[in-house]
């Protein structure tokens, strides 16, 4: 198959889903690449089928009888292009996340420094740590051993010490491995594979330790100093056994991997590359969620104080809309959930609904109160989220000098990388943000779920396609760029979130919103309401605030300037403060709201 660019012109795709895959003609058009036809069908990772290229030809047939292409050939997986440029493909790529994804288990010395940094590391090659076990984690070593030896990982990323530093604490944690020896997940014969990316003094013993047990490749420490972070040959040794350890011995994947020159990406890592991509390109900060039925990743990219842009990603593995959607109600609580509704519903009958959604995870909504009560669930979703990813999301700085006795009191030095006031865009992914009824809808679920403030562009993936770009953008980045900006990326609208200190005394009236000069509206207080302005229109969009301690994003008092494309639903004004006042939780301030909008 092809790889060069400048030879592609038909690039066939997949996302083999825990539930179903999806695959995505892209083809190169007179002016750009698009993205063309769609197919899908289950997942076939599990018994009785247990081979997940069974499912993926099932899902190229539909995009063969759907396009008219022939893709498959007698004696083959594809028909390869030639002088017929209506038959074939040029290449083909995938992303996986069957059999429940990457899962690892990661262990360090100090909680807040070398296994916090170890996470970011996981997390960011496309990962769901299943445990995260530190020497201060407070729990006894028998505690923790039990722990370790009911994880099932596919891979282990094993931390400790800063280099030149003690290399005692991390050899007993690689002993505290031994002693738990933990079984990898895939593969009766396979050794854990085991990556050490800690203190470089310390990895001839940790790997005479480990040999036993496990296959150890040693990388250049995560954190080489108190006050720098190096996750880079972390994730790369992660993606390598991904490939080599865990696809390998996973149903089919072997016959899959020959089907591409190309390595097969983590799901979640796909989507993250496709959001760096997006960053670095357009230089704006950016908050990506994926909301899946059983999990919710947030991917993000903000600046340090050194304004350097950093990438991170977490998944909240228990958060979800259908398998894990009683875990949201237990962790948010039903009044929570309850609150975002415009219309009357008990406790009891609010868990019944969910719990019925947890038993027929697949079930759709067949009423408009049911939309409503996942949309509020969606809502708790996003916050619960976005609340586990800025505690991971954090800078690092060092204002002094420091020694080993300091390690224990670096909780200063840590700093928040996720300012709402500095987010130019979110983005939405899953079905339901992506496949919301109306595109309203879905603005509404990320302004209440993130509780955005500021001025920020709101949008979704179109079809859940950037798993797809992700694994493109290795290959040919122009073309993953062109179909995520015209194909992928839905622009929703704009919405303006005055903030303020909760003393301060203000009127009404909190800013006056101008769309190319002209006055198009007012943000009210404790008022959600749509301006009037074209849809899908590119202006200037000038915020000014009505009192000096009120914040539209370019400081407090200061006015908002900036040429923004309005998208779908124009722009949205919430003049609700942050947090939300409680008054605005009442049934009648909800319906109010929702009709402002267009909703009821």
């Amino acid at each position: 198959m092809k790889t060069d660019p400048k030879e592609l012109r038909t690039i066939l795709v997949t996302d083999c889903g825990s539930t179903t895959t999806k695959a995505l003609l892209f083809e190169k058009g007179l002016d750009r690449w698009r993205q063309t036809f769609r197919g899908e069908a289950p997942t076939t990772v599990e018994e009785p089928v247990a081979d997940v290229t069974v499912g993926a030809l099932n899902a190229f047939s539909e995009v063969q009888e759907l396009s008219g292409r022939l893709v498959l050939r007698e004696g083959g997986p594809f028909e390869i292009t030639g002088s017929d440029s209506s038959r074939g493909i040029d290449l083909y790529l995938s992303t996986s996340s069957a059999g429940g994804g990457l899962q690892m288990l990661v262990a360090g010395v100090v909680r807040s420094i070398t296994t916090e940094s170890a996470e970011r590391a996981a997390l960011g090659a496309g990962a769901i740590v299943m445990e995260a076990v530190s020497a201060d984690d407070e729990r006894e070593d028998y505690e923790r051993i039990e722990r370790i030896r009911h994880v099932k990982p596919d891979i282990v990323l094993l931390t400790g010490g800063i280099d030149g530093g003690s290399t005692s604490h991390v050899v007993e944690v690689a002993e505290m491995l031994v002693a738990a020896a933990p079984r990898p997940r895939f593969g009766d014969t396979l050794q854990l594979p085991v990556i050490y990316a800690g203190n470089a003094d310390a990895a001839q013993d940790v790997q005479g330790i480990l040999a036993s047990l496990a296959k150890v490749v040693v990388v250049e420490n995560v954190r080489p100093s108190l006050d720098r972070e190096n996750l880079g040959p972390a994730r790369e040794a992660i993606h390598e056994f991904f490939l080599s350890h865990v696809m390998s011995h996973s149903p089919g994947y072997g016959k899959l991997l020959s089907w591409s020159p190309v390595p097969i990406m983590p799901t979640p890592a796909a989507v993250g590359d496709i959001v760096q991509s997006f960053a670095d390109r357009s230089g704006k900060s950016v908050l990506c969620v994926d909301i899946g039925g059983a999990t919710t990743d947030v991917f993000s990219v903000f600046s340090d104080r050194e304004q350097q842009a950093v990438f991170n990603r977490t998944v909240s593995a228990n958060l979800g809309m259908s398998y894990s959607i009683a875990n949201v109600l237990v962790e948010a609580g039903a009044e929570a959930i309850r609150r975002w509704l415009p219309f009357e519903i008990t406790e009891s009958e609010l868990r019944d609904r969910l719990r019925n959604k947890m038993i027929r995870p697949t079930s759709i909504p067949q009423t408009r109160e049911d939309l409503f009560l996942e949309q509020a669930v969606c809502r708790e979703a996003l916050r619960l989220s976005l609340k586990h990813h800025r505690a991971l999301a954090v800078g690092i700085e060092v204002k002094r000098e420091r020694g080993i006795a300091d390690v224990f009191k670096q909780g200063s030095d840590r700093y928040e990388l996720v300012d709402l006031m500095r987010l130019d865009i979110v983005i939405g992914s899953g079905g339901v943000l992506s496949h919301a009824p109306s595109r309203m809808q879905a603005a509404l679920m990320m302004i209440d779920g993130f509780a955005l403030e500021g001025v920020t562009s709101l949008a979704v993936d179109s079809i859940f396609m950037m798993p797809h770009l992700g694994v493109l953008n290795s290959v040919h980045p122009q073309a993953a760029q062109d179909i995520f900006e015209h194909d992928c990326l839905i622009k929703v609208g704009i919405s303006v979130v005055p903030a303020f200190p909760s003393s301060a005394k203000i009127g009404p009236k909190l800013a006056e919103v101008y769309v190319d000069g002209v006055l198009v509206g007012v943000v009210e207080r404790m008022s959600v309401s749509r301006l009037t302005v074209p849809p899908n229109h590119a202006g200037e969009l000038r915020v000014v605030p009505l009192h000096k301690s009120i914040d539209v994003g370019a400081g407090a008092g200061q006015v908002f300037e900036r040429t923004m494309d309005l998208g779908e639903c124009g722009v949205i004004v919430d003049g609700r403060n942050r947090p939300c006042e409680s008054a605005s939780f009442s049934v009648e301030k909800q319906r109010e709201i929702y009709t402002n909008l267009g909703l009821l």
